[in-house]
Formats: C-alpha cells, structure tokens, sequence
C-alpha cells in the first residue's frame, strides 16, 4: 500500500521534489483527492493515465497557485480575470486557449486546457513554490467513485502509487464546476460542480446555459463522460422522494440512498445523506456514502435526486453519471 505522508513542511519538499523528478503521488484538495503529477513532463501525465486506466480523451485539469502567470501556459482574458478574483482559490476551473508549453497528452489533443486553483491549506503550501503546474484527476480508478479521503485513495490506487498525502477529508466533496470561458462574451458551463452557478452568473453578469448533452468523443472537459463516479453496485434514480410505504415494504437488498433521515423508523439497508437535507453536507458526505453501500453486496442502489438548484446540480450531474447504464 501507498505510504501516508502527514502535511509537515518537510514532506511538502520532498512531494515537491518528487514531482519535480517525474513521480506521482495522490494529493488533497477541497473538492476530492487528486493524482497528481507536474503537468509539463509528457511522461508523468502518461503514468497518471495508466495508473487510473483513464482514456485520453479525458484531459487533465492544471492546478496552479493563482492568476498571476498563468499566462505562461494560456491566454487569458477579461472573463478569467474576473472569474478568478471572485472565485480562486476555490472549486472553479477554467478552461482557456492553451499555449505550447503544456504537452498535448495533457489536453486530449485540444487547443484548449482547464485550470484551477486549489484552496486546500496543504495542496496550497505545496504548489506555492512549484516551477510547474499540477496535473491532479481524482485519484480513483477511472469512471469509479472519486475518493474524499486518504484511505480512499488507498483502498483502489495504494498499490500502484508510492505516496499519499493526508490532508484529512475533503471539505466540499464534489469536484469543481468548470467555465468554458475561451470566449469571454460567451461563457458556457462544461460540468456542474461545488461552486454553484448563479453565483458566476451574478460575477459575469451573464445568463450561462446548461452544458450541452456529451458523447465519448474527446471532451474539453474533463469528468464530463455521460457514465462517471459509478460505484460498482447499479443505482436507480428517483426525481421524487421515496415513499414512506415504499421504504417499509422494501427488500433487504435493496440500498436506498436518501437525501435526508427518514421520519419514521430506519433500516440497516437505508442510508442518508444528511439529518436534514442540507445541500452542502450531501454534497460532503456522497462519494464517501456510495462507497460504503458499493462495499456491502446490495443489488441496487434507489437514490433520491436533489432539487434541481445551486448545489443541487452538481449533486444530481454525479447521479445520473453514476446510474448511466
């Protein structure tokens, strides 16, 4: 198994350091862990697709400490100015016309390249002294559920990454929402994420439009695959509540995945999201969820949707992905 590295000052340098040489190691940051590795060096990327058997298709988002310089890697414009003063650190990823320096296994093939910053206390103290931006899916095995914990992280890559950094549980739980802003007149959302819409609408002061339907052709986005973040375990989605009778009446091997306790007596086979419903905990709290009910051998997973607004979004995007058959 990957050994686990506490945050100290001392292991940040030997991360940053083993980066610098071509290494990957697993990396925290607020949305999920990441697998990282210096996103200028063509054969650390390459490794990053092996080791999560991700297709290259699916590019990689660049993780950097602020705006200031990413000029070095891609144009930018008055759209990303101001996207990234309201916004990074933080969960958006921006994606913009890219420049030569970044390898092309890094983008699909693509002009275009995601960046972010990151606003993980620990990922923060490792990239702010980094000569190179870093490249960081999440650290699962492609298409599985994306880990929000070290052990996570373990549990499906330890043995095939040396080191894993712990910086506790992630604090968002679902990856950052991503702005296709290489027009700056016409900005489009890629993917639903942790930073709710409206509020880079209101930053904008533009209306921006539901991301267009995607196939498996080479996506500009990255995690925007229709089938994605799927347990193992075939889940069943519900636009409504799940009925008090229905629940009672249910059969033991059935998994539902509610979006609040239920009001009248519990089961081994119900499991929820939140005491109350509260959006920013269902979002904390649903990858590390369908986790533990993908380990516990039911047939199907019956999952509430959420309601279609601000988080809600993101929450709902990773459920579909995760029921696409």
């Amino acid at each position: 198994m990957a050994r686990l590295l506490k945050p100290t000052d001392e292991n940040l340098r030997f991360l940053r350091e083993f980066l610098l040489s071509g290494g990957v190691a697993a990396l925290p940051t607020e949305t999920v862990y990441g697998l990282a590795a210096n996103a200028l060096n063509p054969k650390a990327c390459q490794r990053v697709f092996d080791i999560k058997n991700r297709p290259s298709i699916d590019p990689l988002i660049c993780h950097v400490p602020g705006f200031s310089g990413i000029e070095t890697y891609c144009d930018t414009n008055s759209a990303a100015e101001i996207l990234s003063d309201a916004f990074w650190p933080g969960p958006l990823t921006i994606v913009l016309k890219k420049k030569p320096i970044i390898p092309d296994i890094v983008t699909a093939g693509l002009d275009s390249v995601a960046v972010r910053c990151p606003s993980h206390p620990d990922f923060r103290r490792l990239i702010v002294d980094c000569p190179f931006p870093i490249a960081a899916p999440s650290a699962n095995p492609f298409s599985y559920i994306s880990p929000t914990r070290a052990d996570h992280v373990n549990a499906n890559l330890g043995e095939k990454i040396e080191y894993i950094l712990d910086g506790g549980p992630c604090s968002l739980g679902v990856e950052s929402t991503i702005i296709d802003a290489r027009d700056p007149g016409r900005p489009k959302v890629l993917r639903y994420g942790a930073l709710p819409l409206e509020d880079i609408e209101n930053a904008l002061d533009c209306r921006i439009d539901a991301p267009a339907p995607t196939s498996k052709s080479v996506q500009i986005a990255p995690g925007s695959l229709p089938k994605h973040y799927s347990p193992r375990t075939p889940v069943e989605l519900r636009t409504e509540p799940v009925s008090e009778k229905e629940l009672q009446e249910s059969d033991s091997k059935v998994a539902f995945l509610l979006l609040r306790k239920p009001n009248h007596g519990t089961a081994s086979n119900f499991h929820w999201l939140s005491e109350t419903g509260n959006l920013d905990e269902i979002a904390r709290q649903l990858y590390a969820k369908l986790r533990e009910v993908d380990t516990e051998e039911y047939e199907k997973i019956v999952a509430e949707e959420a309601q279609e607004l601000g988080l809600g979004q993101a929450i709902n995007d990773r459920l579909r992905r995760a029921s696409h058959l």
